[in-house]
C-alpha cells in the first residue's frame, strides 16, 4: 500500500476496469475501507443490462471506486444489514461491474470465545473465513430443515472461495509467521491521514475487553460497569496489544446472536469462531472472502 496523495481527477475509466469488489454492510465498516484507498475515482456510467433487472432504488448499493496498489476496486455500501440484501447487492454489483473477479465482505462480527487451546479471540482482533472439511468457510446457521424426529438439520453450507484467494491466504499466513502483520502500521497511517477517525478506530483498551461466564447475564446498559466482576473469565495476558488474525469458519444468519448459550452451542455444533449477518448472502451470490 503506497499511501500516495489521493487523486480525484484521474484519467477517465469505465466500469470494466474494476476487478476487485469490497462490500461493507454499515458505515462504520465503510469508512476505514474508503480511507485505505490510494486514489478515489469518479464513478463511471454503469449502463443498464436489459437481461438483469436492477434492484428497486431503495435497495441499491452506493459505490465508491478507486485504487489500492495495482488493483482497481469498487467499494459497495449496503442499504441495510442481513443475508438476503447482501445476496441482492452482490448480484447487482456484479451486473454493474461485470469484470469483477474477486469479492470481499468486510464488516464487524461477533468473535466467539476460545476453549482451552482454541482461537483466543479478543476485542479488536480480525477473523478471516477459511474453508475446512465440507464447509466453504461460511455456514448459515439458521438455514435447514426440521426432520421427522423434531431435530433441526442445518443445510446452509457455502460455496468455497476461488482457489487463488485461498492460496494467497496461506501465503499471507506464512508471511505473518515470518515478519508479523502490518495491520498496526496501516492503522497508524490511516489515523495520521484522517485524525477525525481516531476516536472510533483506535484499538479498545484491554480493560474494555471483558468476558463473563456463560451463565451470567449482562446487567443492562451499553457498558459492563453494572456487571459483577467476580463473574469475569480469567484469561492469560497477551504479550502484544496489536490485533491478532484468526482463520476459520464464520457463522452467518439473519438473527443477531446475543445469548451466550446459543453462541456456545453454535461453536460446539458448527466449529465456528465468529458470527455475522451478511456472509452467507455474499457466498451464495459470489463466493469470496469474509473479513
Amino acid at each position: 500500500m503506497s499511501w500516495v496523495t489521493r487523486s480525484y481527477n484521474p484519467p477517465e475509466r469505465t466500469r470494466n476496469d474494476y476487478t476487485v469488489a469490497c462490500i461493507c454492510p454499515m458505515g462504520v465498516e465503510l469508512a476505514p475501507v474508503e480511507a485505505l484507498l490510494d486514489e478515489v475515482y469518479q464513478l463511471p456510467p454503469l449502463g443498464v443490462d436489459p437481461l438483469r433487472p436492477r434492484l428497486r432504488r431503495s435497495d441499491q448499493p452506493a459505490y465508491t471506486v478507486g485504487r489500492i496498489g495495482a488493483y482497481r476496486i469498487v467499494v459497495a455500501a449496503m442499504p441495510r444489514i442481513g443475508n438476503n440484501i447482501a445476496a441482492a447487492v452482490t448480484t447487482q454489483l456484479h451486473s454493474d461491474f461485470p469484470f469483477v473477479e474477486f469479492c470481499f465482505l468486510v464488516g464487524v462480527g461477533g468473535g466467539i470465545p476460545a476453549d482451552a487451546d482454541d482461537h483466543d479471540i479478543r476485542l479488536g482482533d480480525v477473523v478471516v473465513s477459511q474453508p475446512s472439511g465440507v464447509s466453504g468457510g461460511v455456514i448459515q446457521y439458521d438455514l435447514g430443515k426440521r426432520t421427522s424426529y423434531g431435530c433441526f438439520e442445518r443445510t446452509g453450507m457455502s460455496a468455497r472461495p476461488p482457489a487463488i484467494l485461498s492460496a494467497n491466504v496461506e501465503r499471507l499466513k506464512s508471511l505473518h509467521r515470518r515478519e508479523g502483520s502490518r495491520i498496526p502500521q496501516f492503522l497508524a497511517q490511516m489515523l495520521e491521514k484522517f485524525p477525525n477517525m481516531t476516536k472510533d478506530y483506535t484499538r479498545p483498551a484491554v480493560i474494555q475487553d471483558q468476558l463473563f461466564n456463560t451463565s451470567y447475564h449482562h446487567q443492562g446498559g451499553l457498558t459492563c460497569q453494572n456487571c459483577d466482576p467476580s463473574q469475569l473469565v480469567a484469561r492469560s495476558k497477551r504479550t502484544s496489544h496489536d490485533p491478532q488474525i484468526h482463520y476459520g469458519n464464520i457463522g452467518s444468519g439473519n438473527t443477531v446472536i446475543r445469548d451466550s448459550y446459543t453462541r456456545d452451542a453454535l461453536k460446539r455444533d458448527l466449529n465456528i469462531i465468529c458470527v455475522d449477518m451478511e456472509a452467507a448472502g455474499l457466498m451464495d451470490a459470489f463466493p469470496g472472502l469474509v473479513i
